[in-house]
């Protein structure tokens, strides 16, 4: 089982993306880090799971469920 933990923020920029292989959503929050210039915590949001992915299998990748957090108001 996986001991790597997401934060909220980080699953919901996780549940933004492709979720269904480890390299892939790498490769596209990759692509996605030049549009949270303007936006530091994004960025640093961003490189945390890419941080994350690396350090994990896709075995250990595939065991997660990523589930988007909503706030109170916003939940459908």
């Amino acid at each position: 089982m996986n001991n790597i933990l997401f934060t909220v923020e980080e699953e919901n920029l996780i549940c933004a993306f492709n979720t269904s292989n480890r390299t892939m959503l790498a490769a596209y929050i990759r692509d996605a880090l030049p549009h949270f210039d303007s936006e530091p915590d994004m960025t640093e949001i961003a490189v945390n799971v890419l941080r994350k992915l690396e350090s994990m299998t896709e075995t250990e990748f595939t065991e997660i469920i990523f589930t988007p957090a909503y706030d109170d108001e916003s939940e459908v």
